[in-house]
């Protein structure tokens, strides 16, 4: 269940629970992801996207995103689109 690779963790905002995300894929809400990182690999749902505080319904190849996530990432942590 690798997936497709769209991405990588440029940031994460502890505070809010945000990973900033340059994306190399398309992604849109409602898609299955999965972060594979350090000791980490988890898959979720993406419910929210923004590209500079603002909210979008979906993202292209080169955006910056936001995303709300359920765990800690880190820098560099790759960034998988689960069919």
């Amino acid at each position: 269940m690798e997936g497709k690779f769209i991405g990588s963790v440029i940031n994460y905002f502890e505070h809010v629970g945000v990973a900033a995300i340059k994306l190399e894929g398309a992604l849109e809400l409602g898609d299955t992801i999965r972060i594979v990182g350090g000791d980490l690999d988890f898959t979720e749902v993406v419910d929210s996207i923004q590209i500079y505080k603002d909210k979008v319904d979906k993202a292209k190849k080169g955006d910056d995103v936001g995303i709300k996530v359920s765990e800690k990432v880190g820098k560099g942590y790759k960034v998988y689109k689960v069919a």
